[in-house]
């Protein structure tokens, strides 16, 4: 934990919180052990299911959880000089989860990202997916992962505070095959940082992806865009796509090309030149190749940060691949809990995933999940203000 991190949980720990910016929160940190997640009735949904959210705290983070999706409606942070702001896009209404989220804050599954044409073929038998972008399955299907309400357990103890969530995904829900038995476990460490970690078990042979879609702007939701944060990506390659954002099977080299995030660069650096992949997408919405490729421990993928408050975001996996979004089509119809609306850009996905479409790429890293195997997979963001 680095200097300035430590000074910040000190002045949390005594009390020493400042207002924070205009329609984010204000949060008071436990600098040292959390204390064990609070629970509220957040809503409830049109079939009369109650939705309940959770508030962790621990290490100068503050966190809200929806039972619903696995969403995460709010991430506090401290900026450099300990003033807190809600850094994740989301809503304050259940109502406004359920009619219009594009994923803000959710668990991502059965198959995070796009699958072609809403089929592949395993075993050599094809399997049909549930449609909901344009000719292909997008994370999951019409009601994937995001729309489940998951069974929540509270724990806290030496290693942190957090939530275990669990849903059993039928088998042919949203066309998949095999039941799968999904617990993903949300800790907040002592040194505030979110760590992420996924298991999986299936009864017949099917695939699997799953992620974390938060959106981040680190200067603050409803703050204006993240242009001007700084991205760092360990990757030298990434995976163009077609007219309908598919892989097209490429590895292609970031080298000389407005995907080459190598070195730390403003995101709005080269996000409007006239590269065929940006217009495609309208900015950035591909798969990085990480270097370090699909490690058993988290290794480092990316660091994000705001150069304005100094908030900074550090984030490992054991996955082989990131997604970076740029909320290319947030248009202005959605507003946060700052009452401001979302526009293109006003925040972004960093992903940690297997590749899209891999199901239909045998040359990717393998998404195939096998009876009396588990599917595991770690993500930790940690977090600091320098």
């Amino acid at each position: 934990m680095d200097t300035n991190r430590r000074t910040l949980l000190a002045a949390a720990a005594a009390g020493l919180t400042a207002v924070a910016a205009p329609g984010t929160a204000h949060a008071r940190a436990d600098a040292g052990g959390g204390r064990r997640p609070v629970r509220e009735v957040f809503g409830t949904l049109a079939d009369g299911t109650v939705v309940h959210r959770w508030t962790l705290a621990n290490g100068g983070t503050r966190m809200r959880v929806l039972s619903y999706g696995g969403i995460v409606q709010s991430l506090e942070l401290p900026d450099r000089r300990g003033r807190y702001a809600n850094v994740s896009l989301g809503f304050d209404r259940l109502e406004d989860y359920a009619a219009a989220s594009p994923y803000f804050g959710a668990l991502i599954g059965r198959y995070g990202n796009r699958v072609a044409g809403g089929r592949f073929t395993l075993d050599g038998r094809e399997y049909r997916l549930s449609v909901n972008d344009g000719p292909n399955s997008l994370h999951g299907g019409e009601a994937g992962f995001d729309k489940r309400v998951w069974d929540v357990t509270p724990f806290s103890g030496p290693g942190g505070v957090g939530l275990v969530l669990r849903y059993v995904s039928a088998d042919g829900e949203m066309g998949y095959p095999g039941r799968l038995d999904t617990a993903v476990t949300y800790t907040l460490t002592g040194d505030g940082d979110w760590r992420i970690d996924y298991t999986a078990t299936t009864d017949r042979p099917t695939v699997v992806n799953l992620t974390s879609h938060t959106y981040f702007n680190l200067a603050g939701e409803g703050s204006g865009d993240v242009l001007g944060h700084e991205l760092r990506l360990a990757a030298s390659r990434y995976t163009p796509t077609d007219a309908t954002l598919i892989p097209t099977g490429e590895l292609a080299p970031v080298a000389g090309t407005p995907f080459d995030f190598r070195r730390a660069q403003p995101i709005g650096r080269r996000i409007r030149e006239a590269h065929p992949q940006l217009v495609t997408a309208q900015g950035y919405d591909h798969n990085w190749v990480l270097d370090k490729g699909a490690t058993r421990t988290p290794g480092y993928a990316a660091t994000l940060r705001d150069p304005v408050s100094g908030r900074t975001m550090r984030i490992s996996t054991t996955e082989p691949g990131t997604q970076f979004y740029s909320g290319n089509f947030l248009d202005g119809t959605l507003a946060g809990p700052s009452g401001r609306t979302y526009r293109q850009g006003d925040g972004l996905c960093l992903e940690t995933q297997h590749f899209p479409d891999s199901p239909n790429r045998p040359h990717f890293p393998t998404t195939v999940l096998r009876p009396g195997r588990t599917y595991r997979s770690t993500t930790v963001h940690a977090f600091s203000a320098r």
